[in-house]
């Protein structure tokens, strides 16, 4: 499990840190005094949990608190607090929990086993896909870094199709949208592959890929994706998604239309 626990006061944040980890001991905990240094820490590592002062100085845990639910809508939210006058701004957004100060060891323990989502162990080695809001991937906690930003946009696709085999040809008109299909797109789509795979493989996860004689699909038995979650009518996959679905790919608002109007069947 990842947590984090944010506090401008210095003593608050010890005594929460000491709660939290008494009682979660095995928890992946990092701690912070500022909420600009959440929002840092934020962009490249995946959360679970997040134990957020409301008041932070020059930002309000609720402020974070939006931040983070964009990057990471199942993020589970406990707000610790000794005021309640935040309260109805908490619960718009759907907050995990709420702590009162003091904080013990048996509050966090309480809020920690009646999460809103529930957090399940990630495998090793697997490849972790955020597809609802902006499209984020990770292996072991990590966010994989590309050479080039298509080459992230290009396994967003083949994430999206989900094993499917996709052509060359499919792809280029996808990444280049009404670009010709020239030498210059098929040498760059070339480049792609390759800045692909070496990331994965460095990585750890080269077997999600594959690849042969210009066709490519991934191997989603090797993929944590709530996109696939919610398609399989998984309850964590269900509440993640927040009405955005790859939100910084154009091609994602036909798919997300899709979801939208499937999630308007569900809820009827």
């Amino acid at each position: 499990m990842r947590i984090i626990a944010a506090d401008d006061e210095k003593l608050a944040l010890q005594n929460l840190t000491k709660a939290i980890a008494e009682a979660e001991p095995e928890a992946e905990l990092v701690t912070f005094s500022e909420p600009e240094e959440v929002l840092d820490y934020a962009k490249d590592h995946p959360l679970d949990v997040a134990f957020l002062d409301v008041e932070m100085g020059t930002m309000t845990g609720i402020e974070v608190a939006k931040q983070l639910k964009i990057r990471y809508p199942k993020i589970n939210i406990v707000f610790v607090t000794g005021y309640d006058k935040y309260m109805a701004q908490a619960i718009e957004l759907r907050m995990s929990g709420y702590v009162s100060k003091p904080v013990t060891k048996e509050k966090i323990r309480i809020e920690l086993e009646d999460l809103k989502y529930p957090v399940t162990r990630v495998q090793e080695n697997i490849l972790e896909a955020r597809c609802f809001g902006n499209f984020e991937v990770f292996v072991n906690g990590r966010a994989l870094e590309f050479e080039r930003a298509k080459t992230k946009e290009m396994l967003a696709y083949l994430i999206d199709r989900r094993g499917s085999v996709v052509t060359s040809g499919e792809l280029r008109s996808v990444l280049w949208e009404d670009a010709l299909s020239d030498d210059n797109t098929r040498s760059y789509l070339s480049k792609l592959k390759k800045d692909l795979i070496s990331t994965l493989k460095h990585a750890g996860v080269r077997e999600t890929l594959r690849e042969s004689r210009g066709k490519y699909s991934v191997d989603i038995e090797r993929i944590s994706c709530d996109y696939y979650d919610y398609l399989d009518d998984k309850p964590e996959g269900v509440r993640a998604y927040n009405g955005e679905y790859m939100a910084q790919y154009s091609w994602g608002e036909i798919r997300n239309v899709l979801l939208y109007d499937r999630q308007l069947k569900h809820n009827q």
